[in-house]
């Protein structure tokens, strides 16, 4: 094995010499081999970034070449795993060596075990790379698509049961013959290809009703959560990676607290699918890389992640994956930037760092694989603002490439509205394009009613200033009502309660039939004060508290109720 020597250690970079490599190769530091990557070489000098503790290392120690980019494996096994950044299998190392992961562990990334294929392919037939050649029941929830790495003709074909080492099949192009094996070895760098770039026409259904219908995102969208500290970014990735209907969610815990992803590790294999009955784990991959481990590790988790989900998009899935968050990963690049003395752009981060973030949200997008299926890949990144200052760089940078911006109040969260999106500063540039979807899963009024409430909210934010000098009952009755709807619109439809059964998730049937009756109630409110009747007759307390229920009611119930809003009579 070719290899150098370290001249010098810097926290997590590392530079040696002479070890002749290539950028971006994967090479083995020191003597306990730990994993690092070459990100520069200058003359006979290499500079690493490990992803692991770097304590301890000592000039003069050998760095091995092993002549392969950073890469996962992909195959069965993934999903129901919890991996760190590097997709080292934290479940597998834990068995081998106890809760601590030490220095320079070397496991295989897949549990190698045998599944049963069913293979969709005959000897002598041509197949191309990425063709699905045969299928695994990887978990309850979602079948596993073999895809071959290789174009080619086939020769051998085998049968049964095989772990992932042993040869599906073996295919021959230009006098080379090739074994297809249940799994292979992708640069995480490198996009995985399609044949071509569809524009996102349906909408990804998150059960929020602030989102589904004010701010929708769409398959094989980007969006971005920034928010203050404590304003509930976690919870409400959580919350989407819970009960969005994507197939496949793919949670990167990138540089967050280590118990939040606790929580996430604790919770998600107890939790109840709502969308197939099993156990939310059966379609779920974890990435655990929290604060506390080494920081070059957070660019490696978030690019690990990505591959992932383009794996399974290439299946014909819709993939979410969740980033938690983007700027810690960030943060990482500013740091390792800084120890290779690179010239830094504003607040110290690098001046590639708007390239980095666009190429990270780039690989979202809805595709037509290269089997031919349609697959996605939805991007929800949470933003960590110092402060919650949005005119940082990271936001900045991240705002120039989304469509879908979720701006988190942390008055709002104290106030325990959740989710406390701000519905004034956010935004989604997919309303429009998903208009169509949203008319055909509802009623081709809803976006005339959404837009309604939505001005409703803002008329109300308007009256605000007026309200706290003289107080609402100095307002015409008119503005008057305009207040009570609003508030109706925050309370009984923006805020849910994740602790109710119900409530937790809402579809979107009934997030149509819930606005329409607070319209309805708006307009008919609107006539019976033109016509001379008071607002206090209007206004009647059992309406208003019918009004408020519903979001504890099932569709049925909440249609009497709007029918009782249309025929509403002043007593």
């Amino acid at each position: 094995m070719e290899k150098g020597e370290i001249i010098r250690v810097s926290g997590p970079l590392v530079v040696a010499k002479d070890v002749n490599c290539s950028m971006y190769e994967v090479v083995l530091v020191g003597e306990e081999q730990l994993v690092g990557e070459v990100i520069e070489i200058k003359g006979n000098k290499t500079f690493i970034q490990v992803y692991e503790d770097t304590t301890g290392l000592r000039p003069k120690e050998p760095v091995y070449r092993t002549y392969n980019p950073l890469s996962v494996a992909l195959g069965p096994g993934l999903l129901k795993s919890i991996f760190d950044g590097i997709q080292r299998p934290l479940e597998i190392i834990a068995e081998k060596q106890g809760i601590y992961i030490k220095r320079g562990a070397n496991v295989e990334k897949l549990k190698n075990k045998a599944y049963d294929v069913k293979m969709l392919i005959s000897k002598g037939q041509y197949i191309k790379a990425g063709q699905i050649i045969g299928e695994v029941d990887e978990t309850q929830a979602i079948k596993h698509k073999v895809l071959s790495p290789y174009n080619g003709r086939v020769v051998e074909i085998n049968k049964g049961s095989f772990t992932l080492n042993d040869t599906l099949a073996v295919v021959e192009d230009q006098g080379i013959k090739k074994e297809i094996k249940l799994f292979h070895y992708w640069p995480v760098r490198k996009q995985r290809p399609f044949l071509e770039k569809l524009p996102p026409k349906t909408q990804l259904l998150t059960g929020l009703r602030v989102i589904d219908t004010f701010f929708p995102i769409a398959k094989g969208g980007t969006t971005a959560i920034p928010g203050p500290f404590g304003s509930g970014k976690t919870v409400t990735q959580q919350n989407l990676a819970k009960f969005s209907d994507a197939d496949v969610i793919v949670y990167v815990g990138c540089g967050e607290r280590g118990n939040e992803m606790t929580e996430v590790l604790k919770e998600f294999p107890e939790l109840e699918d709502p969308k197939t009955g099993k156990k939310l784990m059966e379609r779920t991959v974890l990435i655990a890389n929290t604060s506390n481990m080494p920081v070059a590790a957070r660019e490696a988790s978030i690019y690990t992640g990505i591959t992932i989900a383009e794996y399974y998009r290439d299946m014909g899935y819709d993939v979410a994956l969740m980033a938690d968050s983007t700027s810690r990963w960030a943060e990482a690049l500013r740091e390792i930037s800084s120890r290779l003395e690179e010239m830094p752009g504003e607040e110290g981060y690098p001046a590639y760092l708007a390239r980095k973030l666009a190429e990270f949200y780039e690989r979202a997008g809805k595709v037509k694989t290269l089997a031919g299926n349609e697959g996605s890949v939805t991007i929800i990144g949470a933003v960590s603002p110092p402060g919650g200052d949005l005119s940082e760089p990271v936001s900045q940078n991240t705002l120039r490439v989304v469509k879908v911006f979720l701006a988190l109040d942390a008055s709002l969260a104290q106030r325990r509205h959740f989710p406390a999106i701000n519905w004034l500063r956010s935004y989604s540039l997919y309303k429009d394009i998903l208009s169509s979807f949203i008319s055909e899963k509802t009623s081709d009024d809803m976006p005339k009613i959404r837009d309604e409430a939505m001005e409703i909210l803002q008329k109300e934010a308007e009256l605000q200033e007026v309200v706290q000098l003289v107080g609402p009952d100095a307002l015409p009755e008119k503005e008057q009502l305009i207040l009570l709807v609003a508030k109706m619109i925050r309370e009984d439809f923006l805020q849910q309660n994740v602790y109710n059964e119900i409530d937790k998730y809402c579809d979107i049937k009934k997030q149509y039939l819930m606005l329409k009756t607070i319209i309805t109630f708006y307009k008919n409110g609107l006539e019976l004060l033109a016509n001379g009747y008071e607002l206090k007759n209007i206004a009647n307390k059992e309406i208003i508290e019918e009004i408020g229920r519903m979001k504890e009611k099932q569709n049925q119930e909440i249609i009497k109720t709007l029918e009782k809003v249309k025929n509403m009579k002043i007593e």
